[in-house]
């Protein structure tokens, strides 16, 4: 019989364990570590990579094009845009409208905004809904990472089917409503100058604004509504929320009758998202004329900014 090991001395693996040399520990015994003789550490087959802002971009790409509501809202959007804007169009074919070539584009879009509105507060909201936001977060601890894939994805995606269906829309309106007669009262006009050849064209600035710019305004909007959505954490609550910023400053303003309130009313019509999105198709909602949108879709993107900051500072203090 040998004899014991002195006390505070570890025996190597397969000594005093029943395991011979080179033999991995049975399950229940763990193993003392790398002895001469035995065998090596584990290492996984599996090649492991440093995470990083693509493999974040791949993962909420997957989410945003696998569930309905992307597929719904955006394709309700899509509808919206170009079913108001050519029944706009036939509806106005024929007559001199006294507006731009482009600006029946608006109608629809003014609608189809709430769409981008709503999958931009959903995009972030449905998470927490569900509770997935925990496994997301898990995978990916860098928080800010996170909002700003998220960001990234629903930006981009919501900017492409926005100028594209804007883009059809003005299409449309520019081959029905091209053939208008301008009225002899209003020869000296400011739309006078849009008719060459005895049809109403439409410059390149007017195309950009009512293409890009718009695709980029309502993108804008709904990457404001992806930013409360993450501070509120909340659907209807951000959705709400979002409404209330399109839409009540012009309404508060309708109501605003008196003298005393006149450079309230005005301020809180020139700086309306409304107003800002109806600029690009150069038909303001202010007495300025000459407004084309572009300051007010650079203020837009200084609050997105700024309110963007905000949530992912709040998102890397939370708990979840």
């Amino acid at each position: 019989m040998p004899a014991p090991a002195p006390a505070g001395t570890v025996p190597p693996a397969g000594v005093g364990a029943g395991v011979g040399a080179g033999q991995q520990p049975g399950q229940g015994q763990p193993g003392q570590g790398h002895w001469p003789g035995g065998i090596a550490p584990y290492s996984s087959p599996i090649p492991m990579a440093r995470t990083n802002l693509g493999h974040a971009l791949v993962s909420e790409w997957t989410k945003i094009r696998t569930v309905r509501s992307t597929v719904w809202t955006l394709g309700v959007m899509f509808a919206l845009v170009v079913g108001i804007g050519l029944l706009s169009a036939v509806g106005l074919s024929g007559d001199y409208t006294g507006m731009p070539l482009l600006s029946s584009g608006l109608f629809g879009l003014m609608l189809g905004q709430i769409c981008v509105i709503t999958l931009g507060v959903l995009v972030v909201t449905s998470e927490y809904g569900t509770g997935m936001i925990r496994t997301t977060l898990t995978a990916c601890p860098q928080r800010a990472r996170v909002l700003l894939a998220k960001a990234t994805v629903f930006f981009l995606l919501a900017f492409v089917m926005t100028t594209l269906a804007c883009a059809l829309t003005a299409l449309i309106n520019s081959a029905l409503l091209s053939d208008q007669t301008l009225p002899p009262y209003e020869r000296g006009s400011e739309l006078a100058d849009s008719f060459e050849g005895g049809k109403l064209v439409a410059s390149g600035s007017e195309w950009l604004g009512a293409t890009v710019g718009a695709g980029l305004y309502v993108a804008l909007l709904g990457l404001l509504s992806l930013a409360v959505g993450a501070l509120l954490r909340h659907s209807a609550g951000a959705i709400t929320a979002m409404l209330g910023v399109v839409l009540l400053p012009l309404l508060m303003a309708m109501f605003m009758a008196g003298e005393a309130l006149q450079d309230v009313r005005d301020f809180l019509i020139e700086y309306s998202p409304l107003n800002g999105l109806a600029s690009l198709y150069r038909i303001p909602m202010t007495t300025d004329q000459d407004a084309t949108g572009w300051p007010l879709l650079g203020g837009l993107a200084v609050v997105t900014l700024v309110v963007f900051a905000g949530a992912c500072a709040l998102l890397n203090k939370r708990d979840v």
